[in-house]
């Protein structure tokens, strides 16, 4: 586990693969996403900044809730409670949030979009003022999962033509996986290769994980992890 400050209110911290995120502002701070291995965010949190600390999932994946615990209720898409609730098998209270919903943090304005595909509940963050888009699993260049229980990749695809209206609103992207930061031209890069996925125009290649086999679509900017 590292602690990586960004500038003088945000941190990053990069958990086993994984990365989630402390923005601060005048009032509280906002937690997104509390880790994987890590399971004191929340007091990893409370060192770094003299601020209520509140916390907001992108999504419901265990590689994203590790320090859930923590708190008693926290902000999260509703359109992911099953996968919280059923998949992961977590507890805790949700604080709905949807599109273009804000939350201010005193004198910094964070607008939630929401991106279905990687799960059915995912979001992002826009972080108005900093121009920045904390992007959570779908905006990467590691290896995306789209297999499993409600990933879906024309959703998906859906989900990135949805950003192009924002693309005049950040200079920048912090992902939870893969390099740090990315610059907005992925998307499109993204969009392109998961056309080209469902056209049948890339091979994929066997992959074990987590016990059952799956294909891997290399399309150059990332890789798709989808079912066989």
């Amino acid at each position: 586990m590292e602690i990586i400050q960004i500038n003088e209110n945000t941190w990053r911290v990069e958990d086993m693969g994984v990365r989630f995120f402390l923005l601060a502002g005048k009032e509280r701070a906002l937690l997104i996403d509390s880790g994987m291995q890590v399971h004191n965010a929340k007091e990893i949190a409370e060192s770094l900044v003299d601020l209520p600390v509140a916390l907001l999932n992108t999504h419901g994946d265990r590689d994203h809730v590790g320090s859930n615990a923590e708190f008693d209720s926290f902000y999260m898409n509703p359109a992911e409670a099953s996968n919280y609730y059923n998949t992961q098998k977590m507890q805790g209270k949700i604080l709905p949030v949807t599109d273009g919903d804000v939350l201010d943090l005193g004198g910094r304005r964070l607008e939630i979009i929401t991106l279905p595909g990687h799960t059915p509940g995912s979001v992002a963050v826009l972080d108005v003022d900093n121009r920045v888009l904390v992007s959570g699993d779908p905006i990467q260049d590691g290896d995306i999962y789209m297999f499993g229980v409600q990933r879906e990749m024309h959703a998906y695809l859906l989900s990135l033509e949805k950003l192009e209206k924002y693309r005049d609103r950040f200079d920048v992207i912090y992902p939870s996986h893969g390099s740090f930061p990315v610059r907005p031209d992925l998307i499109d890069a993204l969009h392109e290769g998961a056309e080209r996925i469902l056209a049948g125009e890339v091979t994929g290649t066997d992959r074990e994980l987590h016990g059952r086999t799956v294909k891997r679509y290399d399309v150059g900017c990332a890789g798709f992890l989808c079912e066989e």
